[in-house]
């Protein structure tokens, strides 16, 4: 499974020395942060998308946590992100640019059957194809070097869409803008999760929910269930993974299927989902009372935290870059 949201890898680097409080705060202002950046083509603008970005990649390299580990994550956004760069370029042509590419397209009797060939041989090499993500990009490629040839050099009879594929600058750069805001919030909330364990992550969020104990509000449920619902995603994962592969061994194919197999298959996938989950979940409740958890009643902490010096540091160093950024789009 691509998705590693979640999980918590051990290590001993300063990301992971950190406050848990700390992480949250700064999380959360790093990413209000990289939405407060304007899209739009204003040098300064992408000025700080670009530092944003060489920020949040650093930070993995400060956790020291193996950048292909962060990256494997983006695998199931890639369809979200490359399909929103695509938008940005046939929607953003102003006139008072000349196009970086302007290339005839056609949707023909000819290049449609064409296109679905290709289609159904892509995903047959799919599952056979190692780099996955490559193979995509280079689908998507293809499908407008296939468009652009058929209009060149193989003459069309009526019934034909033909349209001009035209890149601009502001088009170009406003996808790349989209493309770098993607990344640089998925990497910041992956680094949370794999640099805090759930006692942690629940004794963080609990301490920053404590001002509103006193309207009378369950901070320690809530964190509890926010800690505890990070968690299960890798555990669902990996028991989904499992059930693909027994069901596999038994003559199920989840690649080479029609849309009426495909969702008996869901369905067969679904029901021993939620009953591992129920049963997950009736054995940590148990496990829970067992080490004598009780809602409501008061506890007492197996860490101490102490906010030290250098997690003041981290946490005015966010502020200052969330102040520059303000001061620049408001003041200036």
């Amino acid at each position: 499974m691509n998705i590693k949201i979640g999980q918590y890898i051990a290590g001993n680097s300063i990301l992971h020395r950190l406050d848990p409080r700390i992480k949250i705060m700064s999380m959360i202002l790093l990413i209000i942060t990289i939405f407060l950046v304007p899209i739009n083509l204003e040098p300064q603008n992408i000025i700080w998308m670009i530092a944003l970005f060489v920020f949040s990649m650093s930070l993995v390299f400060l956790s020291g946590i193996r950048i292909g580990k962060v990256l494997q994550g983006l695998k199931t956004i890639v369809f979200l992100m490359t399909f929103t760069f695509i938008i940005q370029l046939f929607t953003i042509q102003p006139s008072n640019e000349s196009p970086l590419l302007d290339a005839p397209m056609t949707l023909s009797i000819i290049s449609i059957p064409v296109l679905i060939l290709f289609t159904f041989l892509y995903h047959y090499l799919k599952p056979k194809i190692k780099f996955r993500t490559t193979w995509f990009f280079l689908y998507v490629t293809l499908i407008f070097v296939i468009q652009f040839l058929v209009i060149a050099y193989i003459p069309t009879v009526g019934l034909n869409f033909d349209y001009n594929f035209k890149v601009y600058p502001s088009g170009l750069l406003r996808g790349g803008f989209i493309f770098l805001r993607i990344i640089a919030v998925m990497v910041i909330a992956s680094l949370l999760t794999f640099t805090t364990s759930t006692i942690e992550l629940n004794d963080g969020l609990e301490s920053l929910m404590k001002p509103l104990r006193y309207i009378k509000v369950p901070t320690y449920i809530f964190s509890m269930m926010i800690s505890l619902t990070l968690r299960s995603i890798p555990t669902l994962l990996l028991e989904t993974e499992k059930i693909m592969k027994a069901q596999t061994s038994r003559g199920a194919d989840f690649n080479e299927s029609t849309l009426r197999q495909k969702i008996g298959q869901i369905i067969a996938l679904l029901i021993p989902i939620f009953v591992v989950s129920f049963d997950r979940a009736d054995d940590l409740s148990n496990a829970m009372e067992a080490r004598g958890y009780i809602i409501g009643a008061p506890r007492t902490k197996l860490d101490v935290y102490e906010i030290k010096f250098k997690d003041i540091f981290i946490l005015i160093f966010i502020m200052m870059i969330m102040s520059g950024l303000l001061v620049m789009r408001f003041a200036l």
